[in-house]
């Protein structure tokens, strides 16, 4: 059985949704939803709250503002389960490379996804990339909009860390650290009706898991990396990223940010610019 986990915006999920996963999924399972219409709960722990009350075999945390395409999906899941006994979590949208410094799952490039995604005021896109060679492809990090992994005890998420950000950074990690195989496949679709938006909290949030996480980071799930390269991404990544967290007030992250760049690049440019605005903001 497949326990669906959804920790929902409104006391309950739109019918709609209800409706998509009874005529989609094909498989015995169970509809699990946390309501946090009150914002009671972060979504670790609205997450934790939906695997104390599971049954199923697996896990599947999806969001509330999503329908299902694939029919059968339900089968597909189990068999890719039974097919290889390493792998350890399912998505539908992940990349290969997991940087070090503070940043998004897509951030490190080699992204490798297929989904619909919808946006306000242009229409919908059907994204479709990596899979050239293959449906199952091993990634670093998923994205959390559609996250499958077995319920065999071993992981919860960690409730220390705060909001509704980075868990599924957390969660692709933990499979890591067992040993497991984090995948995204193409074979189930999924239509998704919420544009990202990358603000004040998302940007506390990251810090946090970066902070506590980093001695396990970076992942890279491909071959033939060129780390030249990649410590130049890490060190523009990290410089936007500081940036941002002195546009958003949060001075304190901004200078231990600063500290590990620091690391990476003792000499650059951007030093004196920091402190720069750092002096001008403290004598404010």
């Amino acid at each position: 059985m497949i326990s669906i986990i959804i920790c929902s915006r409104n006391s309950q999920i739109e019918e709609s949704l209800n409706s998509n996963i009874k005529e989609t999924i094909n498989s015995e399972y169970e509809l699990i939803v946390v309501d946090n219409s009150m914002n009671n709960y972060s979504i670790f722990e609205a997450y934790n709250l939906g695997i104390q009350k599971s049954k199923g075999e697996y896990l599947c945390f999806i969001h509330d503002d999503i329908i299902v395409n694939t029919k059968n999906w339900g089968g597909i899941i189990e068999r890719i389960f039974s097919n290889d006994s390493q792998v350890g979590l399912i998505g539908v949208a992940g990349g290969k490379i997991k940087m070090k410094m503070p940043s998004a799952w897509w951030d490190g490039g080699k992204v490798v996804l297929k989904l619909v995604q919808h946006y306000k005021n242009k229409p919908q896109e059907l994204w479709d990339q990596g899979f050239e060679k293959t449906d199952i492809v091993e990634v670093s990090a998923i994205d959390g909009v559609f996250m499958v992994m077995k319920n065999d005890g071993k992981i919860q998420f960690d409730e220390s860390l705060i909001g509704f950000h980075c868990y599924d950074l957390y969660l692709s990690l933990k499979h890591h650290i067992l040993g497991k195989k984090v995948i995204v496949t193409n074979k189930i679709l999924i239509e998704h009706f919420s544009e990202g938006n990358l603000d004040k909290s998302w940007f506390e949030s990251t810090s946090i898991f970066h902070k506590k996480y980093k001695k396990y980071l970076p992942i890279i799930s491909e071959s033939g990396i060129d780390f030249y390269k990649l410590r130049n991404q890490e060190v523009n990544l990290c410089a936007d990223f500081i940036s941002k967290l002195i546009e958003y007030k949060l001075y304190k992250d901004a200078i231990y940010w600063w500290f590990e760049f620091f690391k990476l690049k003792p000499v650059a440019k951007f030093h004196y610019r920091f402190w720069y605005r750092m002096i001008k903001i403290m004598r404010c």
